[in-house]
């Protein structure tokens, strides 16, 4: 091959590379993030595990349809969401209660050495378990995506697939939902 069919080759358009095609790269990148954001939302370990897991095989099997003028997060987290709001819709529907436990690792737990303060903070996890679990699915997701992932309304809207209008009231009316189940029991601050 001589000079100028070499250099012709660096001129030849290479085929573009979908940003899905590294799946182990991906898992590693968002796999966690992931798992905390379906945790929050389900509620529970093995529920989490399955909504990363189904979250990975439905992008898998949607990879062409990615548009990658979309960030891959942002719709990782979108599959992610409607994944644990079909998991909460199911649980509702055949009225499993489960019992909820939460690792000292999470972000609503109080470190505090004062054994009441530790009993304290743990009452006030149990009550805001139990508010989150009171709200309807399109609520909790918004208001875990909003308050406990930092998404901005939207982010949050093209996740859940509502308006800014709607998805600010799936906030409102969360927070609202919230503090009406705290009220008896901690001082909430307007």
């Amino acid at each position: 091959m001589g000079m100028m069919e070499a250099s012709a080759t660096w001129l030849r358009p290479r085929p573009r590379e979908n940003p899905l095609d590294d799946f182990r790269a991906i898992f590693e990148e968002y796999g966690m993030r992931l798992f905390r954001l379906a945790y929050r939302i389900t509620g529970h370990r093995q529920d989490a595990e399955d909504v990363v897991q189904e979250t990975f095989i439905r992008a898998h099997r949607n990879r062409a349809r990615f548009d990658e003028r979309a960030q891959l997060g942002s719709w990782l987290h979108c599959i992610a969401t409607n994944v644990a709001i079909d998991v909460l819709r199911k649980r509702r529907r055949q009225h499993e209660r489960a019992q909820e436990s939460l690792d000292s690792h999470h972000d609503l737990s109080i470190a505090d050495p004062d054994p009441e303060h530790r009993a304290h903070g743990r009452e006030i996890e149990r009550l805001i378990r139990q508010a989150l679990g009171r709200l309807s699915e399109k609520e909790k997701a918004a208001f875990v995506l909003r308050h406990l992932e930092g998404m901005s309304i939207e982010e949050i809207g093209r996740v859940t697939g509502t308006g800014t209008n709607t998805t600010k009231n799936l906030i409102f009316r969360a927070v609202r939902k919230i503090r009406r189940e705290l009220a008896p029991h901690v001082e909430v601050t307007q």
